[in-house]
């Protein structure tokens, strides 16, 4: 058995070596669903349709996310000899123009490449960045997301080439407890959110009296903007299978699941036909590469319900019953998935474990920061310039993620929302923090398993915290009263400070009630929910106090509090704003003072968006506090 892995990754490498030193060129594109939605298959359409029109010749490789989605669609070309260079924002016309320049005329078409992957500098790459010296990716640290972006991941030769499966075939040379100890050298924890050193849950669990036991990877990925466990998938479906073997073995398990949200089609597609890959090469089933270690992997399809994200209730959801947490002890690492000792690690913590046990657990400590080894994804959004999926070592500031590599907001920064609906709003004193688990706690947040939304000046601290507050509410199971009600009476409080119907009392109420449900709800949702609230009433009060006794919201983001007005003296009658307007409430003809319905308008900010003059001139459209009739 060990002898057909190695025949079929000296195959699998092989033909990686002939792709890469191609004698026919090569063409990338990004098909995630980030890519996707931006317009890759139109893309792969007029690749297609150029090479066709041409009579050309060129491998079409289709590849997940490289990270930086603000440049998707992205498309690279790799002739014979030459570096691959990426180009990025590709349309129809973009990619006739490339592929002509390139494929007929030999030029380098420079002018339109963002980056190129070679590793030094030559006439034929001349005013091209290298991709890994570019400003976005100079301060990231590749390990988990290494393949992604560089292989077809529906392609399990492109997996092998890369020295796939070369950390199973590791950890199944050793006993299982020598793999736990390696993990715990390398100081490896949870990537899910709590940071639980992972080497102790298998522990536990492999020393639970039973001979069945189970392992499942959490892809249960329900924040708002984050889309980290759904891009390392998509990119990479083999990396975290091989972890999940690698669990399973360490731990003692013959049985895995991956549960997984049910509108991830693209995710779900590349794990089952990673998974039929692995039994036509006899890396699931019986006698694993000659190990005696057997193991079968099930996909659980998920309804997407935030709170299954929690251990317990995605063992219920597992077991065919509603996705609902349950008293703890005992933990699922002695009586989990059928009353069975069960391990459940998130997507990353498992896409991690074939690099350790590849490379050893030094050369993973020497990343990270003491008590945080390694590394962490996240997928940076919100008001950045450059939004996308990101790597950086522990240990790396707010400041040097959301300026160096995001690029900054547009405008003046105001805050960072970590950790999902459940973290906390970090404000401008605590960009230089360490993005550690530690450090995030007692600042008031959590890492989380990796979402980070930016937002800028324009953002209403009170309108923050309701959005959030509101999502959680809705995901609630509703078993315990604190979250169930506590959540609910917390909304309307936030709802009648939006609107103008609040009292100065009601902050004081609110901090209370924030408080409570955080220490008396049953599971992490309910404990974690008030987060939001408590992080903007201690960093953002004046602004709750504006809400409450002044009636108005000085970010103009409660659009019940704001009503907008045209100053006669700059309006220039440019009709921009009467263009944008969805309800038709800007009137006026063109280069005459225009007015605004104040009956019509829904406050959607769009004409004061598009005004033509700057802050600093002073924008035509201006907005005032629009103070409640109640």
């Amino acid at each position: 058995m060990m002898n057909r892995f190695l025949e079929a990754q000296t195959k699998a490498k092989r033909a990686w070596s002939e792709l890469t030193a191609n004698s026919e060129p090569v063409i990338y594109i990004g098909s995630g669903t980030c890519g996707m939605a931006a317009g890759a298959a139109s893309v792969g359409q007029m690749v297609q349709e150029t090479l066709d029109k041409h009579g050309l010749h060129a491998r079409v490789l289709r590849v997940g996310c490289i990270g930086p989605c603000y440049l998707e669609p992205l498309m690279d070309v790799k002739l014979p000899g030459k570096p691959r260079i990426s180009y990025s924002n590709m349309d129809s016309t973009k990619v006739r123009q490339v592929l002509e320049a390139l494929l007929l005329k030999g030029g380098t078409a420079s002018e339109q490449a963002f980056a190129h992957f070679g590793e030094e500098q030559g006439p034929f790459t001349a005013g091209i960045p290298r991709f890994q010296d570019t400003p976005v990716m100079r301060h990231q640290v590749r390990m988990v997301l290494r393949n992604c972006g560089h292989i077809d991941p529906e392609d399990i030769d492109h997996y092998l080439a890369n020295d796939g499966y070369v950390g199973l075939a590791n950890a199944l040379a050793q006993s299982p407890e020598t793999v736990i100890e390696m993990v715990k050298e390398a100081g490896l924890r949870g990537r899910g959110g709590a940071g639980f050193p992972t080497f102790r849950k298998w522990q536990i669990c492999r020393g639970a009296p039973g001979d069945t036991k189970y392992v499942i990877c959490n892809c249960s990925e329900g924040d708002p903007g984050a889309f980290m466990n759904r891009s390392l998938i998509e990119g990479d479906p083999h990396c975290v299978l091989e972890g999940l073997l690698i669990a399973g073995y360490a731990i003692g398990a013959s049985q895995g699941y991956v549960y997984i949200n049910s509108d991830y089609h693209l995710a779900i597609q590349r794990l089952r036909k990673a998974i039929a890959q692995m039994h036509e090469h006899g890396l699931l089933g019986e006698n694993i590469l000659g190990s005696g270690f057997s193991f079968e992997i099930k996909l659980k399809d998920g309804g997407g319900a935030f709170v299954c994200g929690e251990e317990t209730a995605l063992i219920a959801s597992i077991e065919g019953r509603r996705g609902m947490p349950r008293f703890r002890p005992p933990f699922p690492a002695i009586a989990g998935l059928n009353g069975k000792p069960t391990i459940i690690n998130n997507v990353e913590t498992l896409g991690t474990l074939p690099n350790i046990l590849r490379h050893g657990a030094a050369w993973y400590s020497r990343h990270g920061s003491t008590g945080n080894a390694g590394t962490k994804t996240f997928s940076l959004v919100g008001k950045v310039r450059r939004p996308g999926l990101i790597e950086v070592p522990l240990g790396t500031t707010l400041r040097q993620i959301i300026y160096d590599i995001g690029g900054g907001p547009w405008k003046p920064f105001k805050a960072v929302q970590t950790g999902g609906p459940s973290g906390g709003c970090l404000s401008e004193e605590f960009l230089d923090l360490p993005v550690e688990y530690e450090a995030m706690a007692s600042a008031g947040s959590i890492m989380g398993s990796g979402g980070m939304i930016v937002v800028d000046e324009d953002t209403c601290a009170v309108d923050l915290a309701r959005y959030f507050l509101g999502f959680t509410q809705a995901e609630s199971c509703g078993k315990c009263v604190p979250c169930r009600v506590g959540t609910y009476q917390m909304g309307r409080i936030l709802d009648d400070l939006a609107c103008g119907r609040g009292k100065p009392e009601d902050i004081s109420k609110l901090q209370n009630l924030a408080e409570t449900v955080r220490r008396t709800s049953l599971c992490g949702l309910g404990q974690t929910a008030p987060n939001p609230v408590l992080t903007t009433l201690r960093h953002f009060r004046a602004e709750y106090l504006a809400h409450a006794k002044e009636k108005i919201c000085p970010a103009a983001g409660c659009k019940e509090l704001v009503e907008y007005h045209i100053d006669p003296g700059k309006c220039t009658g440019c009709q921009r704003c009467v263009k944008v307007c969805p309800t038709e409430a800007i009137r006026g003809a063109r280069s005459e003072t225009h007015v605004i319905d104040p009956n019509l308008c829904i406050r959607c900010k769009a004409c004061f968006e598009v005004c033509r003059y700057d802050t600093l001139a002073g924008n035509a459209i201006t907005y005032s506090s629009r103070r409640s009739q109640s």
